[in-house]
């Protein structure tokens, strides 16, 4: 095949505005607490600095990382004529576009491939998984503890329009990575992602509920309302920290903050109970099925950015509880091999995994939503080509190449870019860099890759990377 061919919650964790600071907070510190934290001037600098040159175009991103580092060559790279120690169990299968093939264990995707690109030359060398999603989530080969994620970029400039946080994240990383993902880097706390579910705390629970939302006791809405009033009135006061009356402009953002913490647009779009179950049942019953359901309900809402961490839960059998889902080592503390049907294998997560993403991409596509968004699935690296006993079969980590998969927003469908040697070991044609691969990210999002930003607005650059553009129809 040529290397490019194409088709004929019990609880939440919110922390926005500062480490320790949730939006529950801001209500909990009284009439005041939306000018002493400012929000109002945050909203209205994030307005400022996406003004310039801001496309028009509304697009969003889900962005889902196989927190591990997921196997190319059991999923979207199969090698069916190398050694059995290299091919694994998993049989390709065809597709719905002539030429493409995935595994056996992805049926659903298999039918539906002509809605999404395959990237089958991702490379870079960090192996380690703290270095590893450092550079898949901010887009730089080599970033500094201050690089920022790509989702705190696209809160600051593509603001999101209505009464919603623009950048949010499902599902927490585990321990072996230092939680950079928690904050905006040098754009500050600020840009920093909404963090939803900790663990066995997901949408997956039949009790879900983010109760960020919830007002502290004995605060009903007409004393909310008095909290708004009180608000402009202090706004207008000679002597405060205003040095004149606030304009409309500055008004429409005090509204948009006291909005999002007490309105009902984000409350509605966090309530999964307002899903079908058909609907549920679709995306599978499951931490990562509930939660790209949870995400499909907020980019329709407006969030900008929704990362979601593809962990597909905890076997029932199994008592070890990570996030982790795609280190598929066959270490003795994961107690199983890859290929098995515990916490730590393919055998749990593929299943789920290609419920979950299909029901997400064919939902997306029905309601009309593919066009305005983008889906990112890809690990931090790849895995081994020699499936190794350590002491179970397992693939180690592999940066040298790996496979992702693109969708929406421009993205053509029924494609595969790039390609690995014939052991899935090293890219054969068109590598594509962390650089290049976020470059194409923004150039979906309607970001240029040269857009200048950064403290100052402009000592930092999106992107040191080129888009793509052969990816997109």
């Amino acid at each position: 095949m040529p290397s490019y061919r194409r088709r004929g919650m019990l609880v939440g964790m919110a922390k926005p505005l500062a480490k320790f600071i949730t939006r529950r907070d801001l209500l909990q510190v009284g009439s005041l607490g939306l000018v002493a934290l400012g929000l109002p001037e945050l909203l209205q600098a994030r307005q400022a600095a996406a003004a310039e040159g801001r496309s028009k175009r509304g697009i969003s991103c889900l962005f889902i990382v196989q927190y591990g580092g997921a196997s190319h060559l059991d999923t979207f790279d199969p090698k069916p004529a190398a050694p059995e120690e290299i091919r694994g169990p998993y049989a390709p299968i065809a597709t719905n576009v002539p030429g493409m093939q995935l595994t056996d264990m992805l049926p659903r995707l298999a039918r539906i491939a002509d809605c999404f690109t395959l990237v089958r030359s991702m490379t870079h060398g960090t192996s380690d998984h703290n270095g590893g999603m450092h550079v898949c989530m901010t887009g730089h080969s080599k970033p500094t503890e201050r690089t920022p994620y790509f989702g705190s970029i696209a809160a600051k400039l593509r603001p999101a329009t209505h009464s919603v946080p623009p950048y949010v994240w499902l599902q927490n990383l585990a321990g072996d990575v230092v939680p950079w993902y928690l904050n905006g880097g040098v754009l500050g706390a600020a840009f920093g992602p909404w963090v939803i579910g900790k663990d066995e705390t997901n949408a997956a629970q039949p009790e879900f509920r983010v109760c960020d939302f919830d007002p502290p006791d004995g605060l009903d809405p007409r004393r909310q309302a008095g909290q708004s009033e009180l608000l402009n009135q202090l706004s207008t006061l000679s002597g405060s920290r205003y040095q004149s009356p606030p304009t409309d402009e500055y008004r429409q953002f005090q509204r948009q903050a006291f909005d999002l913490v007490t309105g009902e647009q984000a409350r509605q779009a966090f309530d999964l109970a307002q899903e079908p179950d058909a609907i549920r049942d679709r995306y599978g019953r499951h931490a990562l099925g509930q939660n790209l359901l949870l995400a499909r309900r907020l980019v329709e809402a407006g969030v900008r950015l929704v990362t979601v961490n593809a962990w597909c839960g905890r076997a029932s059998t199994d008592d070890v509880l990570a996030t982790q889902g795609w280190d598929h080592h066959g270490a003795a503390i994961q107690k199983c091999g890859i290929f098995d049907k515990g916490t730590f294998s393919l055998g749990f997560v593929l299943p789920r995994f290609d419920e979950a993403l299909s029901a997400l991409l064919e939902d997306l596509r029905q309601r009309g939503l593919l066009e305005t968004t983008l889906v990112v699935v890809v690990g931090e690296f790849g895995r081994t080509p020699k499936i190794a006993s350590n002491p179970y079969p397992g693939r180690d980590h592999w940066p040298q190449c790996y496979s992702a998969l693109m969708a929406g927003a421009g993205i053509g469908g029924g494609a595969v870019y790039g390609g690995s040697d014939k052991h899935g070991a090293f890219v054969a044609g068109r590598p594509v860099s962390p650089e290049d691969f976020g470059a194409t990210v923004f150039h979906a999002l309607g970001i240029p890759h040269d857009t200048q930003f950064g403290p100052d607005g402009f000592s930092l650059r999106v992107s040191d990377g080129e888009p793509v553009l052969e990816l997109f129809g």
